[in-house]
């Protein structure tokens, strides 16, 4: 039996095409959920659309730091391994529900398979990063998403297998659902919720004084994550004309959003390869990106936190984005291509 172990948004959707996959091919697997994120429209909500079965397993950890919500997780964790004893513990990206698996299931000596390894943004300031390092390096299956990854896996003494995206497997699947949503374009979306822009108020401020720039010329639809609206409510409550501030959507809503956009704003390296599979331009307000291959096909920009420059950038990527490179994620068969790794040599 394999033990898929997730947490938060970005791993549930890479879940529901692995799922998928296994009951195609009859492994018997179980699903533990650390409740990381625990918010209906970030939990629940997944699970409901993408049609996946309830986990066999919810910790409802919630929030807290990174040392306390990984210790109840660690805690937690164990005694799902202890009773079930896996042949594989299954982990998905960077997240502390991604570390706290690995390092439980290793500990006990369960072999541990990374999905999405060998990714790197080489800043160890993003939480996100220190995890997918520590992931890799006490997994034994290392399943690469693109070349890149294989060969920043190889640089570390790491062998992985490339078996293409997962999410790009999810977005093939579930854009063939007829979606709508109630925005007219032209409009660009925007997230934002990573540490870097959310714990510093200057740098999201800078953010938040873009999107108003960009605002009086395009609409700006803004769906904020939990994280963001609870430490921004004096910002974000308040009416700007031209920027709809709304709840998080499910994945459905959020590819057509995405599809529909006149360019992207975001901080997500998920939304980052969503945009480009999707051929909308992307513009990343952050240091560093783990999916420079988006910015090296010139759909998507990295760039600074400075209002002038988010404005500008945006205008810009609107009429001079390409699409036109060969896609690095895969053949939209990387769920399948790991179950029957697994099956052939982890049962």
């Amino acid at each position: 039996m394999v033990l898929h172990i997730v947490g938060a948004r970005p791993q549930f959707i890479k879940l529901a095409p692995v799922a998928n996959a296994f009951k195609e091919l009859a492994i018997p697997y179980k699903v533990l959920h650390t409740g990381q994120h625990y918010d209906y429209r970030m939990s629940d909500m997944h699970f409901e659309t993408l049609a996946i079965d309830d986990p066999d397993y919810a910790l409802g950890i919630g929030s807290g730091s990174h040392a306390g919500q990984t210790a109840k997780m660690l805690e937690g964790i164990e005694t799902v391994l202890v009773k079930e004893h896996p042949s594989l513990v299954l982990v998905y990206g960077d997240t502390n529900s991604t570390l706290s698996g690995a390092l439980c299931a290793a500990k006990m000596g369960i072999p541990v398979g990374h999905v999405e390894a060998g990714v790197r943004s080489f800043d160890r300031n993003m939480p996100e990063e220190i995890n997918r390092v520590l992931t890799d390096h006490i997994s034994r299956y290392h399943f690469c998403p693109t070349h890149n990854a294989m060969d920043l896996l190889k640089a570390e003494g790491i062998t992985g297998i490339l078996t293409g995206d997962v999410m790009y497997d999810a977005l093939l699947q579930f854009t063939k659902i007829p979606v709508t949503h109630p925005y007219t374009p032209p409009f660009v979306l925007t997230t934002i919720h990573r540490a870097e822009n959310t714990n510093e108020h200057e740098r999201f401020r800078a953010i938040w004084e873009g999107l108003e720039r960009i605002s009086t010329e395009v609409p700006v639809i803004f769906p904020v994550h939990p994280r963001t609206r609870d430490m921004y409510p004096d910002i974000l409550k308040k009416p700007v004309k031209g920027i709809s501030v709304v709840e998080p959507v499910s994945y459905l809503h959020m590819l057509a959003m995405i599809r529909d956009s006149r360019c992207i704003v975001t901080d997500s390296g998920g939304v980052q390869k969503e945009a480009f599979l999707l051929k909308s331009p992307c513009i990343t307000v952050r240091d560093t990106t783990e999916w420079p291959e988006t910015v090296e096909a010139g759909a998507n920009m990295i760039i600074a936190t400075d209002p002038e420059i988010i404005f500008s950038s945006v205008m810009q990527m609107m009429h001079q984005a390409s699409f036109d490179s060969v896609n690095p994620f895969g053949d939209g068969k990387a769920s399948y291509h790991i179950a029957r790794f697994i099956q052939e040599n982890c049962l």
